[in-house]
């Protein structure tokens, strides 16, 4: 599908240069002199590199829709990763370097999002929150409760981060997992 280049939002992907990109950010500048512009971040799903591009609203640029399938997580054999398809029931092989930062979230009957251009899988989505449980913390200081001050802490999936002062070894919390963030206790 072609549009033009003001016509970009953010998370359209288009073919560019070879490769595809997803918009991550854009804004529409209009200088004192010339025409107006926008500005668009591009990443690459294929090897994550940004860069900034300017399109101009007589340039046409392809938009790639890409199919977006449900497959469910079963289990890790060596540095590959089994996906199960949600409806055909059709197991999809992924490598580890392919998933990146997602496989430490990973957990057994995980729903996940893969999208998929011309049957092949070029990007994973995790859900944006999941139960994790402490493994290791800190304990508290006496007075620190007082102000909002974090505590480092390390989660059963060997990641660390920083929690409140009152989250201890073995409670559950929800972790967000596009900014890698403490949200809340989990019920």
């Amino acid at each position: 599908m072609k549009i033009h280049g003001n016509e970009i939002r953010p998370g359209n992907v288009i073919a560019r240069n070879g490769s595809l990109w997803v918009a991550t950010k854009c804004s529409m500048v209009k200088p004192g002199k010339g025409g107006a512009f926008n500005q668009v971040v591009l990443k690459s799903l294929l090897d994550g590199t940004k860069r900034n591009e300017r399109f101009r609203a007589a340039e046409i640029v392809e938009r790639v829709r890409l199919e977006q399938k449900n497959f469910t997580f079963l289990y890790k054999q060596d540095d590959a990763f089994i996906f199960m398809d949600s409806e055909s029931y059709e197991q999809l092989e992924l490598q580890e370097d392919f998933i990146r930062d997602c496989s430490a979230f990973l957990q057994n009957g995980m729903s996940v999002m893969v999208e998929i251009y011309e049957g092949k899988p070029i990007g994973i989505s995790l859900p944006d929150q999941v139960v994790l449980t402490i493994a290791e913390a800190d304990p508290v200081v006496k007075g620190q409760t007082a102000s909002s001050s974090y505590k480092p802490a390390l989660l059963e999936n060997g990641l660390r981060m920083l929690v409140p002062p009152f989250i201890e070894v073995g409670e559950r919390i929800v972790v967000d997992t596009n900014e890698i963030t403490y949200m809340r206790r989990a019920d």
